[in-house]
């Protein structure tokens, strides 16, 4: 008898805490997002089975009424590349395909710079961001084609050795998307839904954004510019790279992906991943750098810092993490798991790069792992954020303050129109008209150019939520204009 009155104690004052905990994290959601000036918000919470928390906060659009519920639209981003792993080790269970299988034997299309590398690069290396492969998402962002993206990776130049590193990137999940095609016979797009969402009864989350377009609420995203103010802007498909990052959900759906991954990839009755496949998805695979990991470990100090197949990883209070995030210009998401503790998170927001994201995660593991309230992570990361953004700023300024004044640009501006051509990022046109320059490439991307000393001037895009950019011209032995130098990319002008 007195055995059974201190579970029943228990188990009431589990739900008690469970409520607090709620009403806890409810609060600092809403008092958090002002900081943060957070448009809106869908957050869910699993711990030991149950949904412990399921809201939606704020509007989906700033100026307009529709709130930003548990059944609006939003961007998953790149917590799609855990979705698309768990895809490829279905086809693994199925022995259609191993992990350490050369992709050259399955998709001989994709060449890579290095030789090696192409002829050893394995399944599980599309997934690990070690392949030598830097980031290559202007061919993306620039509309390409996906097997122009696959042919054009043969000719850039490896970042680091194969292996050796860690460079996080998009494309070889492309490859992946494309790997699964050649695999199953049904594109990416199919597989996901027929064999994961249906199933798992996410009825309400599609593959890619057009898919999702009957859905009666979506977000819109938001960029905060340099004064502070928060606007709507444009949302930009990730074309081409669908498997990394471009499946939609909602809050309501995306409880059942969280559930699923807690239960070691196992849902209505059955088991979609053997055990040894789903440990591996989770078990560390590649060291990350300093460099390539989050600024927040600057607070969080973790002592060791790695990526899975599809999850970044480090300890927090004793235990493994497991998370990621997805950004697109103008929206955000963020998925942690401590599977040891059956603990779960996710986070939607429709605010670009709103690192609010990553305070709520750490919130809600104190709260419902650990029942502790005492860290406010939220100002501790709003304040490392804005010491960043200052010391960017700094750092632009000094540059900018290398000006040479009083400058002309070496010949008439019409002398620097023409065609121009990168061999991997394709062809760019800069055009002359009403007495200034533009800088035209494909997928609608213009930039205005302004002179800024010499043959240097800068770019603001029609998109002016991207970062402006650095245009310098070069001239040939005949005084002509041979080519241009953006961002890391040399353009060169043709005949």
């Amino acid at each position: 008898m007195t055995r059974i009155f201190f579970l029943l104690l228990f188990a009431s004052q589990t739900v008690l805490s469970q409520k607090n905990n709620a009403i806890i994290f409810e609060q600092y959601v809403q008092y958090s997002m002002k900081a943060w000036k957070t448009p809106g918000m869908s957050i869910v919470v699993v711990k030991d089975g149950k949904v412990v928390f399921k809201e939606g906060f704020g509007v989906t659009e700033l100026g307009k009424s529709a709130k930003f519920t548990t059944s609006t639209q939003s961007l998953c981003a790149s917590t799609t590349k855990a979705m698309t792993a768990v895809c490829m080790g279905m086809l693994l269970d199925e022995g259609k395909i191993k992990w350490n299988d050369k992709v050259s034997d399955i998709y001989p299309e994709l060449k890579l710079y290095d030789d090696y590398a192409s002829s050893q690069l394995t399944i599980k290396d599309l997934f690990t961001h070690n392949s030598g492969l830097g980031n290559a998402d202007w061919l993306w962002v620039t509309g390409q084609p996906t097997d122009s993206i696959i042919y054009k990776l043969r000719f850039f130049r490896p970042a680091y050795s194969f292996r050796s590193s860690f460079i996080y990137q998009n494309l070889m999940y492309m490859i992946a998307g494309e790997v699964i095609h050649r695999v199953s016979g049904k594109p990416w797009a199919e597989f996901i839904r027929e064999r994961l969402f249906e199933p798992l009864g996410m009825h309400h989350t599609y593959p890619t954004y057009e898919l999702s377009l009957n859905e009666p609420s979506h977000i819109s995203p938001h960029w905060m510019y340099k004064d502070s103010v928060v606007r709507p802007i444009p949302f930009l498909s990730p074309k081409g790279v669908d498997a990394a990052g471009a499946v939609w959900s909602c809050a309501d759906d995306i409880q059942k992906w969280l559930q699923f991954m807690l239960d070691s990839a196992e849902a209505t009755g059955r088991r979609f991943l053997k055990p040894e496949t789903y440990a591996e998805l989770m078990k560390p695979q590649a060291m990350v750098t300093e460099s390539q990991f989050y600024p927040t470990q600057q607070i969080t100090k973790p002592h060791w810092k790695t990526y899975g197949i599809g999850w970044f990883q480090e300890d927090y209070r004793g235990e493994m993490l497991e998370f990621h995030t997805g950004s697109l210009d103008g929206a955000v998401a963020i998925i942690g798991m401590i599977p040891d503790k059956h603990f779960g998170v996710y986070v939607f927001a429709n605010l670009d790069h709103t690192e609010l994201r990553h305070a709520l995660m750490y919130k809600a593991i104190d709260l419902w792992c650990f029942n502790d309230n005492s860290q406010d992570w939220s100002s501790e990361f709003f304040a490392l954020y804005k010491r960043l953004k200052q010391e960017a700023e700094k750092a632009e300024a000094e540059k900018e303050a290398k000006r040479i004044n009083n400058t002309i640009p070496t010949l008439e501006l019409s002398a620097y129109e023409g065609k121009y051509r990168n061999e991997v990022f394709g062809n760019a046109e800069i055009v002359f008209h009403n007495d200034s320059l533009f800088l035209k490439f494909p997928n609608h991307i213009t930039a205005y150019l302004t002179h800024w000393h010499y043959n240097t001037f800068r770019g603001q895009y029609n998109y002016d939520f991207f970062q402006k950019s650095w245009i310098q011209f070069s001239m040939n032995e005949l005084g002509k204009i041979s080519q241009f130098d953006i961002d890391g990319m040399s353009y060169k002008k043709e005949n």
